[in-house]
């Protein structure tokens, strides 16, 4: 995934879902620490570095779209979903267990 992303578009996607940075640290297996230096940068571009690709997993897990600059309308962040399936979806996450890949193929 080599999306370019700037550290305010981290932040916007994790309002969007309403993810804390503590959750979003965790499941993208950062310290909250460097999660929150990431969102730090602003509208600069990040450097692409396994943090950053680790961070956008994780979104993407969420439901999160990142929006290329193009067409001059500039960059963003949307949802994968409606706000109600991202809230199903985010329910189901929650459920007991321990996260591990499906079995599914």
């Amino acid at each position: 995934m080599t999306t370019v992303v700037s550290g305010a578009q981290i932040a916007a996607a994790r309002a969007l879902t309403g993810v804390s940075q503590a959750r979003l640290a965790a499941r993208a297996g950062l310290d909250l620490q460097t999660l929150r230096q990431l969102e730090a940068n602003g509208h600069g571009p990040l450097d692409v570095t396994a943090e950053v690709e680790s961070v956008l997993r994780a979104l993407d897990d969420f439901g999160v779209l990142f929006i290329d600059d193009g067409d001059g309308f500039g960059s963003g962040v949307r949802l994968k979903f409606s706000r109600k399936e991202a809230k199903a979806i985010g329910a189901w996450e929650d459920e007991g267990g321990i996260v591990g890949d499906d079995d599914v193929p």
